[in-house]
């Protein structure tokens, strides 16, 4: 494979995004699919707690995260459901796709909100259905893949509500459930639905044409905070810190955009994500090599072209039935890690959280199916380079799937035909039928990102 730096035409950012909100039906998939885990895992009870931040296992039965509070969800193997909710989520209740009884819980409130009524913790998990004897899987948001002895049953959730459930439980079992919804190989929320990806296509794609725009706007001169301004879209929330920095970063512990003047020459980084995908771009400021740092001036050849290398045969390897561990070594061996020290899984799936899970790592068992949401994720250091970076999201779809996104979402069907076209006849990239770009940027990355008529493409 040969890559080339080239003319190459911009991709044309599409402008008819609209929300797909998840149906009722895929809410009951999800419920029905939660309940047969618990069976599987012989759970009496699943108690999954959310807050701002962490919310996408709850809301995978809920429909909503509980915004600046804390919440849980308890939900027995009969189906039976209890809402423990804060002063200020009291009203989501009856929005919930998961109806139950509502609780409340002051203690998820804010510090110094009212504490009425004055019940303890375990006195409200108990009114939960909390019993004796009881064997409970505990979800938060992570699940923990650590091999050290002793750690096979860390729980995350906060130590508050797991004493409580101890308190109220004796003689019964206490057990680390995250991984129903976020196992690699197994987690219900590793595979999606028609519905789901025409949910996630709004936000991948969105994120895409930000992260676009905000790159055609970057001049010598501007801030930081200036090229920022356009990443954002319609209030919809972000899923990762979004980055918009030049230079040397996090000078004086700052981690957000600062009111810093880019300078041509510059190392530069942009990322924003929404639910369903994130853009991420590194590259330098310049149009021409000429305007890199001296003993930099080989950028594209030392670090940018193997980096685009190895995303081009990622593209090209992902589809049905191909081996993760197969993946890694591949990758590894296009882009040696001694060579280029990425560390991170390479690839990683994606949704409502950026980082799900990965499948992607040494010695993985997990074969890719129809229904995965995967984000190319390679991250490479050179010593005395830039980084580069061109991060984006597909799905992977079987032929039934495909007939359902294209009968049932047909402007998100026209949006992903016309990204896999231009990826094959602009870039050079030829994916397998199954796979479903989910950004308008997918494949494309401009090293000398001042310079809009030139990107990386393979050649044909």
């Amino acid at each position: 494979m040969e890559i080339i730096y080239d003319k190459v035409n911009m991709p044309v950012p599409h402008g008819n995004y609209l929300p797909v909100d998840i149906t009722a039906g895929t809410m009951e998939e999800h419920r029905q699919k939660v309940l047969h885990k618990m069976r599987e895992f012989g759970l009496d009870v699943l108690v999954i707690y959310a807050d701002r931040e962490h919310g996408a296992n709850y809301a995978y039965l809920t429909g909503f995260e509980p915004r600046f509070e804390e919440s849980v969800l308890v939900l027995h193997k009969d189906g039976t459901c209890w809402m423990m909710l804060g002063n200020e989520n009291l009203k989501m209740g009856r929005y919930s796709f998961i109806q139950g009884k509502v609780i409340h819980v002051p203690h998820f409130s804010l510090p110094y909100q009212p504490m009425e009524p004055l019940k303890d913790m375990t006195g409200l998990v108990e009114e939960a259905g909390i019993q004796d004897g009881m064997t409970i899987g505990c979800a938060g948001w992570k699940h923990f893949t650590s091999k050290c002895k002793g750690e096979e049953n860390l729980l995350d959730i906060p130590a508050f509500i797991a004493d409580a459930l101890r308190k109220g439980n004796p003689n019964g079992i206490l057990l680390s459930a995250s991984g129903i919804f976020l196992d690699s190989q197994q987690g219900l929320r590793t595979r999606v639905n028609a519905n789901e990806i025409a949910h996630y296509e709004f936000g991948a794609g969105m994120a895409s044409v930000k992260v676009l725009e905000a790159m055609n706007e970057i001049r010598p001169g501007k801030s930081e905070m200036e090229i920022a301004g356009h990443l954002s879209a319609y209030g919809q929330p972000a899923t990762v810190t979004t980055i918009c920095a030049a230079g040397e970063r996090f000078t004086d512990a700052v981690v957000f955009p600062r009111n810093k003047p880019i300078q041509r020459g510059d190392r530069i980084s942009i990322t924003f994500g929404l639910r369903g995908g994130l853009t991420s771009r590194a590259a330098y400021v310049g149009e021409d090599r000429i305007d890199l740092p001296k003993g930099e001036q080989d950028y594209i050849e030392k670090v940018a072209i193997p980096y685009y290398k190895a995303a081009v045969t990622w593209y090209e390897m992902i589809g049905i039935g191909v081996s993760c561990s197969k993946i890694y070594e591949t990758i590894e061996e296009v882009l040696p890690k001694e060579r280029f020290h990425w560390s991170l899984n390479p690839g990683h799936y994606t949704g409502a959280d950026e980082w799900t899970a990965s499948p992607i790592y040494p010695g993985s068992e997990v074969k890719l199916e129809s229904g995965m949401m995967l984000q190319m994720d390679i991250i490479p250091s050179v010593p005395g380079y830039g980084g580069t970076g061109a991060e984006d999201g597909i799905a992977i779809a079987d032929q039934d799937l495909r007939n359902q996104i294209q009968e049932r979402y047909p402007a998100v069907w026209e949006r992903i035909k016309a990204r896999r076209e231009y990826m094959k006849n602009s870039l050079g990239i030829v994916l397998r039928e199954e796979i479903l770009p989910m950004s308008d940027l997918c494949g494309y990355l401009r090293p000398l990102i001042l310079n809009h008529g030139y990107a990386l493409r393979k050649k044909q």
